[in-house]
């Protein structure tokens, strides 16, 4: 049976809002390396940086989870988004200015964080409400995302050139401006099962509101606990951001702009968007019947990126393998998005979707800061190839685990979805 129809009004105004807010997204890394780089900072600094904006991310999402099931949505991710434009406004003033101090860029990073918490756990239960093909939705966000990410890093190198970081930065608080509007002319339709009982669209959070936040915590937690393939995949999850992604951007840019400057680190980003491009289109072509252990498989290649750059690649091939990295990280991202949005009940699926982004990046800023550290003993380039050996063994722990390799995907019932008009 062919997949039921993804674009309408809603899915629009959704798909523009993730699509500007990525962009700005993109550019960001090529910014805040060539910045702190270019005050006198290695890439300890970097990793300071980003884990700063990862930290609080991964510690106040919970949190995040339980405001988005008993309030407002998308009030939630709008006000997410203004916080943001200000935050990143006050980091493009302080790089016009040239006087710059990691403590000032942290604490932004810092709020950055928990504005993204507050944001993110209402990204996995508005994507069901907007579109009734949610595998297709997830491959057309994934898709649209990886274009940003294309254009991302070479329009960063640009714009670096022609004023400094800080103008990066002011466009990155336009795209987060541009994504508020957006949201704020979204009218979800209520979650799946709510149409399918007849419920009031705000029925349940209003019983929820007359629960306690411990209450929500707890119950979200139970039932993040219950599914063995997702604990399964967030442990096994944390050791890949220690060993492999926690590291990745600090050292490679740390490798790469010195030696060929912001604007080869630019282009190999833009060659990872296009390969999550790439990856984002598969999945949407592809319907396996396992999505984690199709995914799995596909992950392997994400060893490519770290291991070109360890080896000390030339240039051109780096490229090749951070674009074959990407395919394989985007297409993972769909079968895991999907199998989220489509196994988790509405009623705590932001709780659980918070539980599983905390879980996830709760090691990131571990290996971030961990970075400068290894690399000052073990050198740069071999802590990105066992980075790299990390991968493979990730991508195998996954596919031992049987809960993870032999889940079978969930269709939307049909007639439940959201309008199409």
């Amino acid at each position: 049976m062919p997949p039921p129809r993804l674009w309408n009004r809603d899915f629009a105004l959704f798909f523009t809002a993730r699509g500007v807010a990525k962009l700005g997204d993109a550019m960001l890394p090529v910014a805040l390396s060539a910045g702190l780089l270019g005050q006198g900072l290695g890439a300890g600094a970097i990793g300071y940086a980003l884990a700063s904006f990862s930290v609080c991310f991964a510690g106040f999402v919970v949190f995040g989870g339980v405001f988005a099931d008993r309030f407002d949505t998308r009030a939630l991710m709008v006000g997410a988004d203004v916080v943001r434009v200000c935050s990143q406004s006050l980091a493009a003033a302080l790089f016009f200015g040239g006087h710059v101090v990691l403590w000032q860029i942290c604490a932004i990073g810092a709020v950055n964080g928990v504005a993204a918490g507050l944001f993110q756990p209402g990204v996995a239960s508005t994507v069901p409400r907007v579109a009734r093909d949610v595998q297709g939705a997830n491959g057309t966000i994934r898709t649209a995302e990886s274009l940003t990410m294309l254009a991302g890093p070479a329009l960063a190198g640009v714009l670096v050139a022609l004023t400094s970081p800080g103008g990066v930065f002011a466009a990155h608080a336009a795209t987060y401006a541009l994504s508020a509007g957006c949201l704020l002319l979204l009218r979800p339709a209520p979650y799946p099962h709510e149409y399918a009982h007849g419920r009031a669209p705000d029925a349940g959070r209003a019983a929820r509101r007359r629960t306690t936040y411990r209450a929500d915590l707890a119950e979200g937690w139970r039932e993040f606990r219950a599914r063995d393939w997702m604990w399964g995949v967030i442990l096994v999850w944390m050791v890949l951001m220690v060993t492999a992604t926690g590291p990745l951007v600090p050292l490679t840019a740390a490798e790469i702009i010195p030696a060929h400057g912001a604007g080869a680190y630019g282009l190999v980003n833009s060659a990872l968007g296009a390969g999550t491009a790439v990856g984002g289109l598969l999945a949407l072509r592809a319907r396996p019947v396992r999505l984690l252990r199709a995914g799995s498989f596909a992950l392997f290649g994400y060893a490519l990126y770290p291991a070109a750059v360890g080896a000390q690649l030339p240039l051109p091939a780096v490229t090749a393998c951070t674009a074959v990295s990407g395919a394989s990280v985007a297409f993972w991202g769909v079968m895991w998005a999907t199998t989220v949005q489509t196994q988790v009940p509405g009623p705590v699926l932001n709780r659980v979707h918070a539980y599983e982004v905390a879980g996830s990046l709760a090691m990131l800023p571990v290996g971030q800061a961990l970075a400068g550290p290894a690399a000052a003993v073990f050198g740069a380039r071999t802590v990105l190839l066992a980075g790299a050996v990390m991968v493979l063994a990730v991508c195998g722990a996954l596919l031992s685990v049987p809960a993870i390799r032999t889940l079978r995907r969930v269709e939307r019932p049909v007639g439940t979805g959201p309008k199409t008009g």
